[in-house]
């Protein structure tokens, strides 16, 4: 029988991992702040980042490699635990299933922090990868046959947004993938990847897994339509845009299959409310006292940050300060010969004064979601019979909205 956990071996490790990286930020934010207030500057003062000195320096040195060493034999200890334990050949083991909670759990963690476990290789990061049934697949021909002996040629492709995994398509019983299959005949696939990586970083794997899937695809196909909610819709269009860069004559081959894609809730030219927290950032630095916890402020991800301003290509963040409160975001267009689809919703009930500016749902403002822009270069164009507004809905409420669905059957139906 196959068991539900909510924590695995390697787990542990990963959250030991986490525990030490924490320990030794937190440790270098109380030098910093301790240093500074030490100097009594002004309110207003200079604030600097210089470490401690003399016994006050030796005392937080010595704080830092106690922590890195303690940390280090704690992880090969538990690394060799974890080893025993995945080599165990107990069903109970073998057959472990991940939970719902710990999937919404991880999720999460990775919108927020995923950049930096990543980069730490710590095993709680995400790898990206072609889903089913909450299931990773294998994506050669004989694997994709065996597992989807029913696989036919009209692919569908939902990607998730931020904190989210693919399990959270299905929202209050339904699941919009599910729905389309049933109705059209398509094939659903969901992607899991790590939210909390630059939007780009993961339109470069997508469009890398999406060619190693047209290869290995068990049947002819006909179409591939990709269906992408909130950050989905930007890590979609990074992978056409690095998808046309691609392969060895022009482009990768999965583009020519793909028909539709459909953004729900994405916020193309970013969201306001993440560049709140740069205005944060603004009022700690202001003084020596606080600047130190401006690196509080610092932890969201490099996903956050790309969200907020709708960041699709590397170009945006690898030159300059990506919590900088104004950043240059390069207006990359639709794909051509795809038609694109935008669903948005507001928090506005209908029948309302004709002419009122629309909120958006919360997290995204309407234009925002609609592809809209005052400037000519920035609007993505997509045409008024493609684009959809939905009433009294929060962000969320997209997943599950019967008006939703019957739109998306009557556009890809």
């Amino acid at each position: 029988m196959t068991r539900k956990a909510h924590i695995r071996p390697a787990d542990i490790r990963g959250l030991s991992r986490l525990a030490v990286d924490a320990t030794l930020g937190l440790t270098r934010l109380v030098e910093t702040m301790h240093h500074n207030i030490a100097r009594t500057p002004g309110l207003l003062g200079q604030y600097t980042q210089e470490p401690t000195r003399g016994i006050t320096g030796l005392v937080y040195r010595t704080i830092q490699g106690t922590t890195r060493l303690v940390g280090g034999g704690i992880d090969a200890l538990l690394g060799q635990l974890t080893a025993l334990l995945d080599r165990e050949p107990t069903a109970t083991l073998a057959t472990l299933a991940t939970s719902a909670t710990r999937e919404a759990l991880l999720a999460a963690l990775n919108g927020v922090l995923g950049d930096h476990l990543a980069a730490s290789a710590n095993p709680l990061a995400i790898p990206m990868q072609l889903r089913c049934g909450g299931q990773p697949l294998v994506l050669t021909a004989q694997d994709l046959a065996a597992r989807m002996p029913q696989a036919g040629g009209k692919i569908l492709l939902l990607v998730h947004g931020l904190c989210m995994n693919d399990l959270q398509w299905r929202r209050h019983g339904h699941d919009h993938g599910a729905a389309l299959a049933a109705a059209a005949g398509y094939t659903p696939l969901y992607l899991h990847y790590n939210s909390g990586e630059h939007v780009s970083t993961n339109g470069h794997a997508l469009a890398e897994l999406l060619e190693t899937l047209v290869q290995a695809w068990p049947v002819p196909i006909e179409s591939l339509v990709i269906v992408g909610h909130s950050m989905g819709g930007l890590v979609a269009r990074s992978a056409c845009h690095y998808g046309q860069r691609g392969g060895q004559r022009g482009g990768h081959t999965w583009l020519r299959h793909l028909r539709q894609m459909v953004f729900i809730g994405t916020p193309h030219h970013g969201a306001p409310l993440e560049r709140g927290g740069n205005w944060v950032n603004v009022v700690l630095e202001l003084s020596p006292y606080t600047a130190a916890l401006a690196r509080l402020a610092k932890l969201r991800s490099a996903g956050i940050t790309d969200l907020g301003h709708g960041s699709i290509v590397d170009d945006d963040w690898q030159h300059g300060d990506r919590f900088a409160r104004k950043r240059q975001r390069h207006c990359v267009p639709l794909p051509e010969a795809v038609q694109c689809y935008a669903i948005a919703a507001t928090t506005a009930a209908s029948g309302g004064k004709a002419g009122r500016t629309l909120p958006g749902d919360g997290l995204v403002p309407l234009q925002s979601a609609l592809g809209q822009h005052a400037q000519r270069g920035q609007d993505l164009g997509i045409p008024a019979a493609q684009r959809m507004v939905v009433h009294d809905l929060h962000h969320l409420d997209l997943l599950d909205s019967p008006a939703v669905c019957a739109q998306l059957l009557r556009w890809l139906g």
